[in-house]
């Protein structure tokens, strides 16, 4: 629940798929969530003042999609050359795609207009 007293700026986080793996839904979910995890660990250790203000306001996430790895690259180059966290998720093999597969890019928490200007283009997920 947002905190009303301290709502701070609009942040979130914004999770990025590749669409052409074809994931299934539940593992495109899963893959999602590591991305989420991870960023909210980072950010943690970072003591990025980002995370308090979007664990108070909602801790909101937007689900995204590309076409291509080529693209999650530049998604992730263009993010870390604004300050913006930035996790690339590779899969274990154990299901739907080999061993190292590169599936999710997290970026974030960081201001909303900050991933706006990155991500405004992509499709929803």
């Amino acid at each position: 629940m947002p905190d009303k007293r301290r709502p701070g700026p609009d942040v979130k986080m914004v999770l990025v798929l590749r669409g052409e793996l074809r994931l299934t839904p539940g593992k495109a979910a899963v893959q999602a969530a590591h991305a989420a995890v991870l960023l909210a660990e980072e950010a943690g250790r970072r003591r990025l003042p980002w995370l308090d203000s979007w664990r108070a306001t909602g801790a909101k996430k937007i689900a995204l999609v590309v076409p291509t790895l080529e693209e999650l690259e530049q998604l992730r180059r263009k993010a870390v050359a604004r300050g913006i966290p930035a996790i690339v998720v590779e899969d274990a093999g154990l299901t739907e795609v080999p061993a190292g597969t590169k599936t999710c890019l997290g970026l974030g928490p960081a201001p909303s207009a900050e991933l706006d200007a990155i991500t405004g283009e992509l499709d929803l997920l």
